[in-house]
């Protein structure tokens, strides 16, 4: 029973997560708080908190308690989320809808490899305080978001995440993904929506993420300057900036 108690409060307080009732940077209520909220003892409290901190949402410190770090589950380098990325660093993220493409005419054979079936395509311009940093193209089967619509891709808060987009308002799932990185040089129109000099190298990260039974659910392309950096440390390497 008390194992029961403890995941319905570390569900309960993922919903708040993903329903902005928590934010990136925040303080949780203390344990003795949520005790006696949710009903239960600090012990199954403190089950459920490390449970999040050990997924990875949650951040805990002696004396200071438990802070939200993600909002998305940082599974993978590809999976895991920019925004919360620049929400945890103080910074202001933001994502300029460019182009949306419901029923996409022009698929890159990198894109056709995966998808034997008609796709959306989304374009936005991410932003860091303001600053472009990368350009992105994320393309879905048409049968997974038949009713795609540019309000459904919001420009600032912790909602503009691509992977909170594709859960929450598509209701899609995946369980792994795959990753290819290449450096290329960007035409001229993407230079100049990344405020570049022509001919300066840029990172090219393209994702693919597939539910459990091996079938692709979407394809992220990624175009950003600057270094890129990982945190090897733990099961799985997270990109940190």
């Amino acid at each position: 029973m008390e194992n029961a108690k403890y995941k319905q409060v570390q569900d309960e307080i993922l919903s708040r997560l993903q329903s902005g009732q928590y934010v990136i940077g925040m303080r949780l209520p203390t344990e003795s708080e949520m005790s006696k909220s949710f009903g239960v003892s600090r012990v199954t409290v403190r089950k459920a908190l490390e449970l999040l901190v050990r997924d990875g949402y949650l951040t805990s410190r002696q004396g200071s308690g438990y802070n939200v770090a993600a909002v998305s589950p940082p599974t993978t380098t590809c999976l895991a989320s920019y925004t919360d990325q620049i929400l945890r660093e103080g910074r202001v993220p933001g994502a300029k809808l460019l182009r949306l493409e419901a029923h996409a005419e022009q698929v890159p054979a990198s894109v056709k490899s995966f998808f034997d079936e008609p796709l959306s395509m989304v374009e936005r311009l991410r932003t860091v305080d303001g600053q472009p940093t990368m350009l992105t193209q994320t393309w879905i089967p048409r049968r997974r978001a038949p009713r795609i619509l540019e309000s459904d891709f919001p420009e600032s808060g912790q909602n503009q995440s691509i992977l909170r987009i594709l859960r929450q308002v598509f209701e899609l799932a995946w369980t792994s993904a795959c990753e290819s990185m290449d450096s290329i040089i960007p035409d001229p129109e993407m230079a100049r929506l990344l405020k570049l000099e022509p001919g300066t190298p840029i990172l090219s990260q393209a994702c693919t993420a597939f539910d459990s039974d091996g079938r692709p659910v979407f394809f992220d392309q990624v175009y950003r300057k600057g270094p890129i950096t990982f945190d090897l440390a733990g099961p799985a390497p997270r990109q940190t900036s």
